[in-house]
């Protein structure tokens, strides 16, 4: 295993890491509300009454704010190492799994671990370390 030093980029990383604990702890404090994604689309598909504006707001802004990016740079060239059917696959059980979780990363991980909540701790170890171990397995055993 070696460090692709030209795509390496901590401080980036750690500002938009930064960006997001901020914004994070100003939905909480201004809001009262959890920045789980999973849970603030999960209430647009299950409408309650006065609380669908703010979270269609939240969700436009998620997808706007890349749009917002092509206004400073050029869009970068993804490269996606995997099919669509592994693509749709990982997509759904994810979505599972944030289902099971009773909340997905961003909701657990940056939230959850924020306010020194075991039950994200425990879901935060039990994801990543099932990616982890996912990487491990189709990389290195499987070779695919």
């Amino acid at each position: 295993m070696s460090i692709d030093w030209t795509h390496f980029t901590p401080w980036a990383s750690l500002a938009g890491g930064v960006l997001i604990g901020i914004a994070a702890a100003m939905f909480a404090l201004l809001n009262g509300r959890i920045a789980g994604i999973s849970g603030v689309v999960g209430g647009l598909l299950r409408p309650a009454s006065g609380d669908v504006a703010w979270r269609l707001a939240f969700t436009l802004g998620l997808v706007g704010a890349p749009l917002a990016y092509l206004v400073f740079a050029p869009w970068p060239a993804p490269q996606i190492d995997a099919g669509y059917l592994a693509l749709v696959a990982a997509g759904l059980l994810v979505g599972i799994g944030t289902r099971y979780g009773a909340g997905c990363t961003s909701g657990h991980g940056v939230c959850g671990l924020s306010r020194l909540s075991p039950r994200s701790l425990v879901a935060t170890v039990a994801f990543m370390g099932a990616g982890f171990v996912t990487v491990f397995v189709i990389r290195h055993l499987l070779a695919i």
